[in-house]
């Protein structure tokens, strides 16, 4: 897998989510999330309702759905609350030299 640079550390806000596109990830969009933790990248739709979680509300390392209020674990995907039954996949991240690079883990 290779690594994209999605832009600087200080170009994700705390506690929020971005979007990264399909034509970046080469695959399926992705969110990515920046908290005090660290920097943490879901796939971009609830797994019940398939609306994007990078608008959904961040706290205490998870995000919850803006839809229907499904929350998952920013660390691992796991869904944590009904209505989502299933988790969200979840991608690498690193930072480097104060740049963050995706590595997507899209099955094949």
């Amino acid at each position: 897998m290779t690594n994209i640079d999605i832009g600087a550390e200080n170009d994700f806000p705390l506690e929020e989510g971005v979007y990264v596109g399909h034509d970046v990830t080469g695959g399926e969009p992705i969110a990515v999330f920046r908290t005090e933790e660290g920097i943490y990248a879901l796939n971009d739709r609830c797994t019940h309702g398939n609306y994007s979680l990078s608008e959904g509300w961040v706290e205490d390392g998870t995000v919850e759905c803006p839809k229907h209020a499904s929350s998952f674990c920013l660390a691992n995907g796991k869904v944590l609350n009904l209505p989502a039954t299933q988790d969200a996949p979840t991608h690498d991240v690193d930072v480097v030299d104060g740049r963050v690079l995706l590595t997507p883990k899209f099955d094949a």
